[in-house]
């Protein structure tokens, strides 16, 4: 979700992204009334360019992941694409601007406030005078009225994902005008705004058979710039045309293309110049950086390395034929001198090919800013040695965040701040930093609690088969060796929690794809050397005496009840999610250094979330969640406290760590319910201190969104917080140029 995770707001909490103990937690952070004042960490970036400057016409070419199941934004198969069609197509109330909060959207809104809250809130919407649908109707409170009660969840004839805020309307109303819409409150509802975007027909919401199945493949009325021309199945695609009843600006392009494009064929659908936009990975974005660089103006290669030397086998045929009469020449073989030149000949060939490739990519360029979504890390508390906060404390404090961000980021040239709020990111209304609910990084701290949790160095470790434990007896037959009672090399097999058979002193940092325990990283499987130590005990786990530990060596692994204290860590194979894997090992390392063990398991991406993390077989994960701007209503399933159901089981709602208290649920029930928007600030910030105080998940880092777009392509591109402008996206005129953000200074190489 690529990074597992899920779409923006009209599905971003569809599937996809225990009360406190005894102790003591150190002030809650975020707490206070004053307004930390923070922005974006990085601008969008998407060649922007007035209307003026860009040629009518033209079609966009634009990788998305899927062709959606559904063009139902509120179903709970939609995805990311679902709501890209929907953006571009049917009306929005209010849009998220560059610091991700919601703003009017003047194209069907003159205004919407709130013109009473007692008895009853109540909000009144002043609909543009121009706003119809594309069969001609206008724009109304029938529609309003029929989408509230298709969401309501008052009738459970309408299949829907989600009916937040519109099960506290009490009804809705015809104003003053046909222009105006009157919405009662039947509970005062802070989150208002987030409410009828996107807004459908009443020919979709009207009847459940209409909604259920009426808008998957087809939306015969639409309300943008653009409308749904086909989705084509069979194609992988979804193509959006003109809408010829738009009042707006008109659209610039002709059509938009969405066209499913596996992540790991994207590059060679960009060489094939079959693509005009796609979000990629990091290899990808390096390899196009690479091709638009300044190239040598009399051979055309590309200038490589500080010194601007040409690319490799630039000198061309005549080279070869050199290497060959100096061979000969000198008295060298001929049939070695002829094997040299075919090997250079290859050689060529595979740089000339290479050389097409970078001239294929040149007309694109990286454009790249944070995406509104953050990566973290998820702690299963259902059960386990999760199941005890003290232990999830402590698994929290060995990460360096700071170190795990910039792992992902600083190799991009993008910010690379660690996320220190689960509600919300920099730049946003409701962020501040909450982690000082938690406690900075600090090994020490963390095996203190550990040890608070009866998790001890050299603990028994129960055997296999009915074998002896490990640990305290283990060190019994320490002690009988040193007094010679047992003799070199006579090894009874005992296993050895941390056992890792490589240090051997031949070791020289590498693990060769090992995990520290033994597990290969990739099948999760557990390997044995069979090798012993020179003191007859179990490989790995004895050190001459008196040697020294490295700096930031591992501390000893734990135990408690004849169990290791070891993690099952769950991550998604498929392609884009080597970021990932590259921050499991880090954090592998890092809860090593406390004595945690961690078992890694790599699973197909399909059933990463249904069969691992929605049910809960995990004890680690790694996966995403998008950023809001209505953070009281869409955070609160995150993180709500389960609850049982009514036949038995748990209702987890999207709290897959399984971890919550009444506390939390409490101050989101207030937040939601208050329109004081500096109260609901305050509200949020002390329910995220708590959620970091509980530990059942870390935030890490905000995810970098790569986008290859062709140079001429205009406001469109890797676009942050802000709701892209379907009509302005276009090709610039000949010889117009589009503005992009100044690049962030680089770091120097000692850094």
């Amino acid at each position: 979700m690529s990074h597992v995770g899920v779409g923006p707001r009209a599905v971003m909490r569809s599937v996809a992204f225990l009360t406190a103990g005894v102790l003591a937690v150190p002030a809650l952070a975020g707490c206070t009334s004053e307004d930390p004042s923070s922005k974006p960490l990085a601008e969008q970036d998407v060649a922007a360019a007035a209307r003026a400057r860009i040629a009518d016409g033209g079609t966009l070419r634009w990788a998305v992941d899927s062709v959606p199941d559904t063009l139902n934004a509120f179903q709970s198969d939609a995805d990311a694409t679902t709501t890209r069609v929907a953006q571009a197509v049917l009306p929005s109330m209010f849009r998220t601007d560059e610091t991700g909060s919601p703003v009017r959207n003047p194209d069907y809104l003159e205004s919407a406030e709130v013109v009473d809250t007692e008895p009853k809130q109540v909000v009144v919407y002043k609909l543009n005078q121009q706003a119809v649908w594309s069969d001609g109707r206008e724009i109304g409170a029938a529609d309003f009225a029929a989408q509230w009660r298709a969401l309501s969840g008052k009738d459970s004839a309408y299949w829907t994902a989600r009916n937040a805020g519109y099960d506290r309307i009490e009804k809705i109303e015809r104003g003053a005008n046909d222009l105006e819409v009157k919405v009662t409150f039947s509970r005062p509802y802070a989150d208002w705004k987030a409410l009828f975007t996107p807004l459908y027909p009443k020919d979709v919401t009207g009847t459940p058979d209409a909604f259920n199945d009426g808008a998957r493949r087809t939306l015969k009325v639409s309300a943008g710039p653009f409308a749904v021309k086909k989705v084509d199945t069979k194609g992988d695609r979804v193509v959006l045309t003109g809408n010829p009843r738009w009042w707006g600006e008109p659209a610039k392009l002709d059509q938009i293309v969405l066209r499913a494009v596996p992540r790991d064929e994207r590059v060679s659908e960009l060489v094939a110049g079959e693509l005009d936009l796609a979000e990629i990975d990091p290899e990808t974005a390096d390899e196009v950086g690479l091709a638009g660089a300044p190239r040598d103006p009399a051979t055309g290669t590309p200038l490589m390395g500080p010194g601007g030397s040409p690319a490799p086998g630039a000198q061309g045929r005549s080279a070869a034929e050199a290497l060959r009469s100096w061979a000969v020449a000198n008295g060298s073989d001929e049939e070695a001198a002829e094997e040299e030149v075919l090997a250079r000949e290859k050689r060529q060939e595979a740089e000339a090919k290479a050389r097409r490739r970078q001239q294929a990519l040149s007309g694109y360029e990286v454009r790249k800013s944070l995406e509104p979504a953050y990566t973290q890390l998820a702690l299963n508390g259902a059960d386990g040695p999760l199941a005890d906060e003290r232990v999830r404390r402590a698994v929290a404090r060995a990460l360096d965040r700071e170190k795990l961000a910039e792992t992902v980021l600083k190799p991009l040239g993008l910010p690379a701040d660690p996320v220190g709020s689960h509600l919300a990111l920099s730049g946003q209304p409701a962020y501040a930093d909450g982690s000082g609910a938690l406690g900075e990084q600090n090994a020490k701290e963390a095996r203190a609690l550990l040890a608070d949790a009866g998790w001890v160095p050299g603990g028994p470790v129960k055997k296999k088969d009915g074998e002896e434990a490990a640990g305290a007896e283990q060190e019994k037959k320490d002690k009988d060796e040193k007094d010679g009672q047992k003799s070199e090399g006579d090894d009874d097999g005992t296993y050895i929690v941390g056992e890792d058979n490589k240090n051997d002193g031949k070791n020289d940092g590498k693990n060769d794809g090992k995990n520290d325990d033994g597990a290969d990283r990739e099948s999760g499987e557990k390997h044995s050397s069979g090798k012993n130590t020179a003191q007859g005990g179990a490989p790995g786990a004895y050190a001459p005496k008196g040697t020294a530990a490295p700096a930031g060596a591992a501390a000893a692994p734990l135990a408690k009840d004849g169990k290791a204290l070891t993690l099952r860590f769950v991550l998604p194979s498929g392609p884009g999610s080597e970021t990932l894997r590259t921050v499991a090992d880090r954090i592998t390392d890092m809860l090593k250094e406390i004595g945690i063990g961690t078992k890694i398991t790599k699973v197909p991406d399909e059933s990463y979330f249904k069969d691992h993390i929605a049910a809960g077989e995990y004890d680690l994960a790694l996966y995403s969640w998008p950023a809001s701007a209505f953070p009281a209503t869409d955070a609160r399933p995150i993180y709500a406290k389960p609850v049982p159901a009514a036949d038995g089981s748990l209702n987890v709602a999207q709290n897959y760590t399984r971890v919550g208290t009444d506390q939390v649920d409490q101050l989101f029930d207030r937040a939601m319910a208050t329109l004081d928007q500096k109260e609901a600030r305050d509200l949020l910030r002390k329910a995220d201190s708590r959620i970091w105080a509980a530990a059942g998940s870390v935030p890490l880092y905000q995810r970098p969104q790569l986008v290859a777009a062709r140079k001429n392509l205009a406001n469109a591109g890797a676009f942050g917080f802000e709701t892209p402008v379907y009509e302005d996206m276009g090709f610039l005129e000949k010889g117009a140029r589009g503005s992009r953000p100044s690049a962030p200074s680089s770091p120097s190489p000692s850094s």
